[in-house]
């Protein structure tokens, strides 16, 4: 069989990172794919640089078209990031018949059924196992190794700069504005870190990754979206005296009334696995009818983790040439289900609260009559003396399982109590059980 000829669009990270596997791993790839795989061409605004000898094959190219439109490539990577103009580009590289191989969660999140509908008409495959938690393949584990179970829920660290911070303001008790300074430091954050942080980046992998569980059309606009600059050091040591340690989850659950899609900071058992998954390391729980759960773990993003998705990809377009194509979403695209999605106000979940109240008696018991009042059930409290002349003490609650709604509702009523100062810190839990 010849070689077939592949051709990156960008060629930083993520292009080098798969050139270089591609590269050093010429051989065992050839054995796995049945045929030698070779990175001819690589899309730079530069030409002028200089190239590590195992890259120097790889031509370096100014013009998209010099990819888009060579018939001698097969298989175009999309390595850039960004809506545009990689959209345009992949619709145009699949409309010349050329498979896709992509590492751009929010290109696949938001125009994914655009290109993949695209790519049914031209009969070409759409890759993207890179899009989510980088060197995890944890995609083919969901829509390939567990294609015999039905998916209950599923839950993810899913992004390294999130849960760097939090690792850091838990274990040495910093604040959210240092280490975030420290992550954009050491190249982990961007200058403008907002879809690290707020959780924007995990909502496309969210989004993703609850397509393929559920068999529903992507559907980023239904992802509640909460980030984590509002926790403080004190909430990770509560959390951590109560035996939780708070993480930024994105958890996705099918229930009798629809999908729940949320992205939030979220207090979970320390005793669970993925409690322990610190540093930029990413991780996701699935839990399935049949199998129960199961655990993917590890690197997230750089390089080559990320090159190694994009070549297992690369990998499967090719075997997948002659032969029965994987669907790009898990499911037939005739039978994706028209599943409603739920509004956040209708989750049920159990909370953390954190409330600075007067000290002075009384106050638990307003706080505790408009909480009953709600059919809202405390676990645990925890309440710490005032700080030395203050008179004020923070208190630390845990409630059971309740609707969201009726939990907004609450915190309105104790917000306004005139014993309560300023806003009230929730924070979800999951037992994740």
């Amino acid at each position: 069989m010849k070689p077939v000829k592949i051709g990156l669009l960008g060629f930083g990270t993520v292009g080098q990172g798969t050139a270089t596997v591609l590269a050093r791993n010429a051989a065992e790839i050839s054995r796995r794919a049945g045929c030698e795989l070779i990175a001819c061409k690589a899309l730079v605004r530069n030409t002028d640089r200089e190239l590590p000898a195992m890259l120097s094959h790889v031509e370096l190219v100014t013009d998209p078209a010099s990819i888009l439109d060579d018939p001698e490539i097969s298989v175009v990577v999309e390595a850039m990031g960004g809506d545009e103009p990689a959209r345009d580009w992949l619709l145009r590289a699949v409309g010349n018949g050329k498979h896709v191989v992509t590492a751009n969660k929010a290109l696949i999140a938001q125009f994914g059924d655009e290109i993949f509908a695209a790519a049914r008409k031209t009969g070409v495959d759409v890759a993207y196992e890179a899009a989510v938690a980088g060197g995890i393949p944890v995609i083919k584990a969901i829509r390939e190794g567990l294609a015999g179970n039905r998916i209950n829920w599923l839950a993810g660290i899913i992004n390294g700069t999130s849960n760097f911070i939090l690792t850091e303001m838990r274990d040495k008790g910093r604040d959210f504005a240092d280490v975030l300074t420290e992550a954009q430091a050491l190249g982990y954050a961007e200058a403008d870190p907002t879809f690290d942080v707020e959780g924007i980046d995990a909502a496309h992998k969210l989004t993703i990754l609850a397509s393929i569980a559920f068999g529903v059309p992507l559907n980023f606009d239904a992802v509640y979206t909460e980030g984590i600059s509002e926790i403080s050091r004190d909430d990770t040591a509560f959390a951590e005296e109560l035996g939780y340690r708070i993480k930024h989850l994105g958890m996705a659950r099918k229930t009798e009334a629809g999908i729940e899609l949320r992205v939030h900071p979220t207090l979970i058992p320390e005793r669970r696995l993925i409690a322990n998954v610190d540093g930029v390391m990413n991780a996701v729980l699935v839990h399935a009818d049949a199998v129960g759960p199961t655990l993917y773990y590890g690197a997230g993003a750089g390089a080559e983790p990320t090159g190694s998705s994009v070549v297992a990809d690369i990998v499967d377009v090719v075997r997948g040439a002659n032969s029965a194509r994987v669907p790009h979403l898990g499911f037939q695209f005739e039978t994706l289900a028209d599943t409603p999605m739920l509004a956040q106000s209708e989750v049920e979940t159990a909370f953390y609260l954190r409330i600075t109240a007067e000290d002075q008696p009384g106050v638990m018991a307003d706080i505790s009559r408009i909480l009953a009042s709600k059919e809202i059930s405390i676990e645990a409290i925890l309440q710490k003396e005032p700080d030395p002349g203050s008179t004020r003490v923070p208190i630390i609650l845990l409630t059971r399982k309740i609707r969201e709604g009726s939990m907004d509702s609450a915190i309105a009523e104790i917000e306004s109590l005139a014993t309560i100062h300023g806003k009230i810190m929730r924070i979800r839990v999951e037992s994740l059980g």
